[in-house]
This record gives C-alpha cells, sequence and structure tokens, in this order.
C-alpha cells in the first residue's frame, strides 16, 4: 500500500505566518498539526497543538511571533508513491507519529499519522510503532 491511500490533505501555514495565525488553523479545520511550508509549498518544520501550550503559551511568548520562532525544525518526510512501511519506519525512527509527503518537487501534499496507519495494519504492529515513537530509549533501527 502506498502513502498516497492513506495520507490527510495537508493545510498548513507559510512562513511569516503569526502563532495565532496555526492556532486559528488548528482550530478550523480541527487538527493538532501544521506543517509550515515556504512560499513553493516546500515543508521547512511542522507545529503542534502541545508546541504552542509548551513553546508558546508556557513561556509567555506573543501570539503575533512568526511561526518560525516555535516550529519544529527538520521535517519527516517521505514521497507520493512510496510504501507505508517506509512511513511507519521513519515514525519509528525519528519518534514522530506524523509524517509529510511530499510529491516530486518536494512539496506538501499531505501527511500520513499513526492513526491512518492503525486503520490498516495489524493492532500488533501498530502497537509496537507507537511504543518506539513514545519511547524514552534510543529508537531501534529496523
Amino acid at each position: 500500500m502506498h502513502v498516497e491511500e492513506l495520507m490527510s490533505s495537508a493545510k498548513c501555514c507559510i512562513e511569516g505566518q503569526s502563532v495565532r495565525d496555526a492556532a486559528r488553523l488548528m482550530r478550523d479545520e480541527n487538527i493538532g498539526f501544521v506543517p509550515i511550508c515556504d512560499a513553493q509549498g516546500m515543508p521547512l518544520g511542522a507545529v503542534t497543538d502541545r508546541d504552542l501550550a509548551i513553546r508558546v503559551l508556557a513561556e509567555g511568548r506573543a501570539a503575533d511571533e512568526r511561526i518560525e520562532q516555535v516550529m519544529t525544525h527538520d521535517p519527516v518526510s517521505c514521497r507520493l508513491g512510496e510504501d507505508v512501511k517506509n512511513a511507519e519506519r521513519l515514525m519509528r525512527r525519528s519518534r514522530k507519529s506524523r509524517v509529510m509527503v511530499c510529491d516530486e518537487r518536494g512539496r506538501l501534499a499531505g501527511v500520513i499519522s499513526l492513526a491512518d496507519i492503525a486503520e490498516v495494519e495489524s493492532g500488533t504492529t501498530t502497537g509496537a510503532t507507537l511504543h518506539e515513537v513514545k519511547s524514552d530509549q534510543p529508537p531501534v533501527i529496523h
């Protein structure tokens, strides 16, 4: 199975937008993960609802601060056409429950989550991946 068969369409913020813009997008789209892209649609990073709570609210930062000041850099991504197993390996290695999916030019095409994979894989496989994503032990390389 290929990643595009499971991925969700991606809503992103463009660099230069504010923390408030990202929070509003999360609210309006009922999502907790927002890729941050450049003007050409290439992922630069991501922000989660947890990032907003810890990096913005808990630190007393302003809602009008640029989103790239609080995003997680070095996004984890795969390409359209790749096998879902590769996305799962990326999740395990990077300890991320979401992977951005990019087109042949490197532009954001969608997002695949561990929950998406759980819908089609066995509970044992998904459970093992979840354990590795949430573990405080060094990642196991598969």
